[in-house]
């Protein structure tokens, strides 16, 4: 099988992001842009949200919804994407439109675009190279399942949110584990 193709686009604080040993990885998160394109997830990527640091929010990969595949961080770098988990981990972003712009809107809280074939089909080749290609590669989770955190609504703050709800309910779960070697990490409820 040939190697899949990469197109490296470095965020430009990847250097000042913490370095690891590519044996410290065990887990891959699946994530959704909740954006409504690439432009808006590189924008919101080159966001500078630790000032110590000078370092922003995001996953190593993207997959547009034709299946281009993008890498914004190397594997050898701490990217920020989940909370608690990113020394260990690796995060795939996915292009969805999620729920946006009404994330904390208790009204709009339902995904309504199922993921492409082409992401899916990328998404599953880029597991397979980065299972060669990592060690210590066992998990798999999505963001729902390890950011559990609540946060007020914002048109109802009695109403409690959960703040990541990605992949969400129309990924194929199923369809992905499937011949990936990788188990689904489901943390007990903290």
């Amino acid at each position: 099988m040939p190697a899949l193709a990469i197109d490296y686009w470095p965020l430009p604080y990847e250097s000042r992001l913490a370095a690891r040993p590519l044996s410290a990885i065990d887990l891959v998160v699946i994530h959704c842009t909740e954006l409504p394109d690439m432009a808006m997830a590189r924008e919101f990527g080159e966001r500078i949200r630790n000032e110590q640091s000078q370092t922003g929010n995001s996953g190593h990969y993207y997959i547009d919804t034709d299946g281009k595949v993008l890498r914004f961080v190397v594997d050898t770098r701490v990217a920020h994407h989940t909370y608690g988990y990113n020394p260990r981990s690796i995060g795939i972003e996915l292009g969805n439109i999620g729920r946006y712009p009404h994330w904390g809107d208790s009204r709009h809280q339902a995904f309504t675009v199922p993921y492409t074939k082409a992401q899916i089909d990328a998404l599953r080749a880029l597991l397979g190279q980065l299972r060669n290609d990592l060690p210590n590669l066992h998990w798999i989770a999505g963001h729902e399942d390890l950011d559990r955190r609540l946060e007020p609504a914002q048109d109802d703050p009695s109403i409690m949110l959960r703040r990541r709800q990605d992949p969400g309910p129309l990924f194929p779960w199923p369809e992905v584990l499937a011949g990936s070697g990788l188990e689904r990490l489901l943390p007990t409820a903290r």
